[in-house]
């Protein structure tokens, strides 16, 4: 009697955990949002959990969760079960420079996390207060030389995109401005647009509306070319600085140790979303490049994540970083 009631135990722990998975999801799905919302991570965020509601059944909501430029959140991420219903939105702050720049990081965003897939690029641009008295890259460097102990930058915390772009632009050009830092990217555009802080180096997705509405002036854009979505505006080749070429990138992540099952169900609904026309018009719009087919697979962003982290330990490391 023992030995059959040890194999129905057996055969019970080998089939329900199938069982389980067979049903993924069976309740909603919290996509987590590192910063406050209204930011290019969370705007794109909102967009692809729209479509992959529609895909996996079951609601995919998302949770704003600001702080230490996002890495609270992640850390919280990193925490939970690793059974597909708590993931967020990293990107190349909180899973590549975070580690260089908080010494005491709770997380390890190489060996903690399940990746699900990249979802979208998007490359900085150099943007100003619209009264800033510069009018391009060259005027403006020439400038913020001039007059650092008067010029302040907006960023979302240190280790942020914002944050790590401006640092790497700053020892690049030899200055050291102020640094003001935000819980948000709205709250940095919006201190930018009345006049606060002087100028920001963000992604273009949180300061596209900005820039065509002319409440903000975009100096350069760091990409090889220009964007479609503001063709006026020169790239920073263009401007005398080929070396600033820099973007951010986003993608999901899962806690590790999660079932390959569960990681091919969000990997295609993922997937689905980058590929549908109203997706991909939303997204292109603000200045987000969706990336191919060939660059959405789990291990391509695992592999993204182990070369950003020490590429931004060398730019965080920089003696010039400007004054906090």
């Amino acid at each position: 009697m023992n030995r059959l009631l040890a194999i129905f135990v057996t055969s019970l722990t080998l089939v329900l955990p199938g069982a389980a998975l067979a049903e993924y999801p069976s309740k909603p799905i919290m996509l987590i949002v590192p910063y406050a919302a209204g930011g290019s991570n969370d705007t794109l965020s909102r967009i692809l959990a729209e479509h992959m509601t529609r895909t996996l059944g079951r609601p995919v909501i998302i949770d704003n969760e600001p702080g230490a430029a996002g890495t609270t959140a992640t850390m919280r991420a990193a925490r939970a079960a690793p059974d597909g219903y708590v993931l967020i939105m990293g990107n190349m702050g909180t899973h590549g420079a975070a580690p260089a720049q908080y010494s005491d990081l709770k997380y390890d965003p190489i060996n903690d996390f399940t990746p699900i897939g990249l979802a979208a690029e998007v490359p900085a641009v150099i943007v100003t207060r619209k009264d800033f008295p510069a009018d391009n890259l060259p005027e403006f460097i020439a400038y913020v030389r001039a007059n650092q102990d008067r010029v302040n930058e907006a960023h979302v915390g240190a280790g942020a995109p914002t944050h790590v772009f401006c640092t790497l632009l700053q020892s690049m050009l030899g200055i050291s401005t102020g640094r003001v830092a935000y819980r948000g990217g709205a709250q940095a555009m919006n201190d930018l647009m009345s006049g606060q802080v002087d100028f920001s180096c963000i992604s273009l997705s949180g300061a596209i509306s900005q820039i065509q509405g002319g409440t903000l002036k975009a100096i350069a854009i760091a990409s090889p070319r220009r964007a479609d979505v503001i063709p006026n505006v020169p790239t920073t080749a263009e401007g005398g600085l080929p070396q600033f070429v820099v973007s951010t990138w986003n993608g999901i992540f899962a806690p590790k140790n999660l079932a390959p099952e569960v990681q091919d169900k969000l990997n295609h609904a993922l997937a689905k979303a980058l590929d549908d026309a109203t997706v991909r018009k939303r997204l292109t719009d603000i200045g987000f490049v969706i990336p191919d087919a060939t660059q959405r697979a789990p291990q391509v962003l695992q592999d993204l994540v182990a070369t950003e982290v020490p590429r931004w330990r060398r730019v965080v490391a920089t003696p010039l970083a400007g004054r906090n």
